[in-house]
């Protein structure tokens, strides 16, 4: 089924659009981490460990003996990290959009995509953003999830770096669960972006008008939508990707292959141990996919 579209004329794929592309997507993937690292540290503490009993228990213990500022812990690598992922993601999706479009016009003389030509332009952007988000996610994660106060484990990002290469080196080390962070990168961009797309185009088409034209309030609606559907679809492949980046080394390691973790987590929890943590996930899902779809469309109409 092809998407209805009704702007008909692709964009020009010329290295000005990739750059506003790449620009807009670095402004939300900022948003995106301001707005979403409280809920994501309750997140990683729920899926790496068992001392908690639900989200708000988790919420209130950290609070109570790490402070306030404990939910910015490890903010600095994704604040960093994830506005260059996010820019890669928009970039790549895009690039990968205007390629469809051009044979697609070549085809039928339509450049609209079909449903299933989005998903793979979204998990394209999942793929190409592997390479920076598996080692930025694994430093973010061993941040959030290390003990508090005299027992912590690193001083900051660039310690955690240092001592993760020490003991794994780059790929078993920094690089550890990437195999997994590609299928979860794949079907979550797929995903995102095919349910973005499809309301945006529901709403023009319903409503007889151009995207451009969509209100900002509906926009982020949709984004907030379409973060629902990115965690639906990838979520027992981030509680694996979790436990494998706060794994020991060496006779302390768990899991040495996704496979193991996969069966392992199985074998301890059923079905249920794959979507440990999904609540405050969902939560935090609608307000910071909206804050990126929102953030990224209006720099987008600010510098075109």
């Amino acid at each position: 089924m092809e998407a209805p579209v009704l702007d008909t004329e692709a964009p020009p794929a010329n290295s000005n659009q990739a750059a506003k592309d790449l620009f807009s997507g670095a402004m939300g993937g900022i948003a995106q981490v301001l707005i979403g690292q409280p809920f994501d540290i309750v997140k990683v503490r729920l899926q790496t460990t068992t001392q908690y009993s639900g989200a708000l228990q988790a919420a209130a213990s950290i609070y109570k003996t790490e402070g306030p500022l404990a939910f910015y812990k490890g903010t600095l690598t994704p604040l960093i990290g994830i506005g260059a992922c996010v820019s890669v993601q928009f970039g790549a999706y895009h690039s990968a959009r205007r390629w469809f479009e051009a044979r697609n016009q070549d085809a039928t003389g339509k450049p609209g995509l079909s449903y299933g030509q989005y998903f793979v332009a979204g998990a394209f952007a999942g793929i190409a953003n592997t390479a920076l988000s598996s080692p930025i996610e694994h430093i973010r994660i061993r941040l959030q999830s290390q003990p508090h106060g005299a027992a912590r484990l690193y001083d900051g990002p660039l310690d955690c770096v240092k001592k993760i290469s020490a003991q794994g080196g780059i790929a078993k080390g920094i690089y550890r669960g990437t195999s997994v962070t590609l299928f979860r990168e794949s079907f979550a961009y797929g995903s995102w972006f095919t349910a973005f797309e499809y309301m945006m185009n529901l709403d023009a088409a319903r409503n007889g008008i151009d995207r451009k034209d969509i209100p900002s309030w509906k926009i982020a609606l949709y984004g907030g939508l379409a973060g629902e559907a990115l965690w639906l679809a990838s979520y027992p492949f981030d509680v694996i990707k979790s436990k494998m980046q706060t794994d020991g080394f060496g006779a302390n390691q768990k899991y040495p292959t996704m496979r193991s973790c996969f069966a392992q987590t199985w074998k301890a929890d059923g079905a249920a141990g794959f979507f440990r943590g999904i609540a405050p996930t969902l939560v935090r899902a609608m307000p910071v996919s909206a804050g990126t779809f929102a953030v990224v469309e209006m720099t987008m109409r600010a510098i075109s």
